[in-house]
């Protein structure tokens, strides 16, 4: 059930983020637009409480439920990057809006563009470490959480590989020919 509830979230997503833009600029309503794109947080509150209502209920602590915690995670740390991406695009190509700016290539700039991509990740992943463990705490020590904390672990792997891709840039900018 968890899985096909983040599925069906992550479907969600890109459906109220394109009715959303659809509203907003093929439409030329922005204020409905708004309104739908503002609706986002919405989903990952409904996976959050389903999640924590079948973890109550008794069910033992597994895969599924750490994927709801970093799924969460990810459209905290990444989602308003997504959607400021896309409203970028559908501005440039169906309401005449400048083109979307593109990441630099080279130098500094191109170092601080990725940290700051780093820096969306590493609160990806926090947020779901957080929730990993609150969940970790919300069972208890009658669950066995071992799955939940496997899921922190990779969390850490994807916090330590973003901060290597973002310090290569820095330790060895990419020059300009």
């Amino acid at each position: 059930m968890i899985v096909g509830l983040i599925i069906a979230c992550e479907v969600a997503f890109w459906v109220l983020l394109a009715t959303g833009l659809a509203f907003r600029y093929l439409l030329k309503m922005p204020r409905t637009g708004l309104a739908l794109l503002l609706c986002e947080p919405l989903l990952e509150l409904v996976l959050f409480t389903v999640t924590a209502i079948d973890l109550r209920g008794g069910a033992e602590p597994d895969w599924k439920h750490g994927l709801a915690a970093v799924y969460i995670g990810f459209t905290v740390g990444l989602g308003h990057a997504t959607i400021r991406w896309a409203d970028a695009h559908v501005a440039h190509r169906f309401a005449g809006g400048p083109p979307p700016v593109r990441p630099p290539k080279y130098g500094t700039a191109r170092a601080v563009h990725e940290w700051k991509v780093a820096g969306r990740w590493v609160v990806a992943a926090v947020v779901a470490m957080v929730l990993l463990q609150a969940a970790i705490w919300y069972v208890g020590g009658a669950g066995e959480t071992d799955s939940l904390r496997a899921w922190q672990q990779r969390m850490l792997w994807v916090i330590g590989i973003n901060v290597v891709i973002a310090g290569s840039y820095t330790l060895f900018p990419k020059r300009e020919r």
